[in-house]
Parts: structure tokens; sequence; C-alpha cells
């Protein structure tokens, strides 16, 4: 077995150890809208600085950053008023990949979908689908770590918006 191969299964323990750190010493105002599974967290920042701070944790953390869509220009494209919206899609594929290895299905909701969205207020949401309610979803029993770490992870990241 090579160098690479020892120490890298070590990190990633670090890693989940500090993330279970953080979680429990930095609660975040996350609210689970009804049974869809929608997370809604308030930004105090706005959108355009809210997207870079995104991008900049996740490059942080070393997550894979797939795309950006704005979803506002495409509708004004369109001819159609949307009020302010950007998709990111990211992720992390040796924790993302094994959701779909326990159900194909699961890879309808991998990579992590975060959105960015304005309300008629003008306030600010990260918005994402609840992972435990995509576990429901794709009947997923056996990756309940697994589950657990991305919604650490999605919250850590949030977390960056939440405050000036």
């Amino acid at each position: 077995m090579s160098r690479y191969n020892v120490l890298r299964p070590g990190k990633f323990a670090i890693f989940l150890v500090l993330m279970l750190l953080w979680a429990s010493a930095a609660p975040i105002d996350a609210r689970i809208e009804g049974d869809d599974g929608i997370v809604r967290v308030k930004s105090a920042v706005p959108m355009s600085e809210a997207i870079i701070r995104i991008k900049a944790d996740l490059a942080a953390k070393g997550i894979k950053f797939f795309d950006e869509i704005d979803q506002s220009k495409l509708a004004g494209d369109a001819g159609i008023k949307l009020r302010p919206s950007t998709l990111l899609i990211f992720g992390n594929p040796p924790l993302g990949t094994q959701f779909i290895t326990s159900n194909p299905n699961a890879g309808l909701d991998w990579p992590v979908r975060l959105l960015l969205t304005q309300d008629d207020n003008g306030d600010v949401w990260a918005v994402w689908t609840d992972f435990g309610w995509i576990a429901r979803r794709h009947n997923i029993r056996d990756r309940d770590a697994q589950f657990n770490m991305a919604t650490m992870v999605v919250r850590s990241i949030t977390s960056t918006i939440t405050s000036k």
C-alpha cells in the first residue's frame, strides 16, 4: 500500500473530528420547511457576497465546485422577470458517490445543489435539500454516517453567510 493511501484515511478522520467539533460549537439557524425536505438559512450578506463566500469556503475545504447557474439571467434571456436566483453545484465525489452506490437513483440529488435566492423583501436565503430527507426518498439505510457528514459540511458552508 502506498504512503498516500495510508495517510488519506487519517486526514479524512481528522477532518471528520474537526467538523463534529465545529458543528457542536456553532449552531446555525437552519429550518426544514414542512415535510418537503427543504432547508433554508437566511444570509446576512447580499447575494453577490454570499456567492463569493460560499465558493471561497468550498475551495478552502477542497470541495469540488461544478457549476454556477444564474437562473434569473436565464429567465431574463427568455423575457421572464425572476428575482435573483443562483444555483451552485458542488460536491465531494468520495462522499457523494457513496449514496449513489447504495441506490443509483440518488444520482438525482448528487452532487449537492445549493440555491441562493432573494425574496420579495430583499432577504437572501441559502436553500438545499435535507440529506435525511434524501436518504428517505431513496430508501438509503446504510449510509447514516455519510449523510450526517454531508449535513455538517453544508451547514459549515452556509455558516459563512450568516454573519456580516
